[in-house]
């Protein structure tokens, strides 16, 4: 891709504007659809918010910081997206809701478009499958914070082509992150060792092994991990978690992938983590302090 490219992301979430303003700050004219103005509005406020917050530390100066913002364009309008050369996905971890994107864009955009998923489980084939370019879709699995976090995975589906994985790879590059390349299968290589990792924690926590601090402190301090697995799990969110674990589930059948009893009530209880204020911690304190779980 050392050619000019113009990038369309689909979807204005926490993991949509990441990709947008790393896309943007990399000199990519870069247009963001999602289905509502306030959403958009929501995700370029967050943006600049971002990109602020990186001039302030002197990670990139006030010019560049200008420079990605006039370089973003958002838009409610799928079609808008047509005369983009890549296009990157970042909605609902939802088969049926990508697809239909993909199928619509497929009929809009050329037939040199590459179709890229931000999906961090589902398979790269199923969506390829939707399209009559599978041989031009591949994955790509940025992670959150995506400015921050240098690791993109890239995935290639059976249907890939060589050509277009290696595009693939020099893009995320030229976005200033460290491609790894993955196989198509569910969970890739970090969700892969992750998921089972943090449900662990959670059976541990059901099985009475030790306290939510303890647990987390003795991952901290014993295996010199940033956070612990819980403090990890609020942050991703542990309905994102369950989903992610269930899709997994579903491909591999093999327990450790199955999502604890506890994590489903919790889920099932508003407990989402960090984005809804409480999960495994309270966030309502400063330091956020440990719900009481009846356990």
């Amino acid at each position: 891709m050392s050619e000019p490219v113009k990038v369309g992301v689909l979807g204005c979430g926490l993991m949509g504007s990441g990709i947008a303003q790393v896309c943007a700050a990399a000199g990519f004219p870069t247009i963001v659809r999602d289905t509502g103005n306030e959403i958009l509005e929501k995700g370029r406020t967050g943006i600049q918010r971002s990109l602020g917050k990186l001039v302030e530390k002197g990670k990139i100066d006030a010019a560049a910081g200008a420079g990605a913002l006039d370089l973003l364009t958002f838009t409610t309008d799928l079609a808008a997206l047509r005369n983009c050369d890549i296009i990157v996905e970042a909605v609902t971890e939802d088969l049926a809701i990508k697809n239909a994107l993909w199928t619509e864009l497929d009929g809009l955009c050329r037939p040199t478009t590459i179709f890229a998923s931000n999906t961090s489980s589902l398979p790269i084939g199923a969506m390829a499958a939707a399209t009559s370019r599978a041989d031009r879709f591949v994955g790509l699995h940025f992670f959150n914070p995506v400015p921050l976090m240098p690791l993109v995975e890239v995935v290639r589906a059976v249907a890939t082509s060589r050509e277009v994985f290696d595009r693939a790879m020099t893009f995320a590059r030229r976005l200033g992150k460290e491609p790894v390349a993955a196989r198509d299968r569910s969970g890739f290589v970090v969700n892969l060792l992750l998921v089972p990792y943090l449900l662990d924690a959670v059976r541990a926590l059901e099985h009475g092994v030790a306290s939510i601090a303890d647990l987390d402190r003795g991952m901290r301090l014993g295996c010199g991990y940033p956070m612990g697995p819980l403090t990890l799990l609020d942050f991703v969110g542990l309905d994102t978690v369950v989903r992610i674990a269930d899709i997994m589930f579903e491909e591999y059948r093999e327990a450790r992938y199955a999502p604890p009893p506890l994590l489903r009530r919790m889920v099932g209880a508003g407990l989402q983590g960090r984005k809804s204020g409480r999960g495994f911690y309270d966030y309502a304190t400063d330091p956020p302090r440990p719900i009481d779980l009846g356990l």
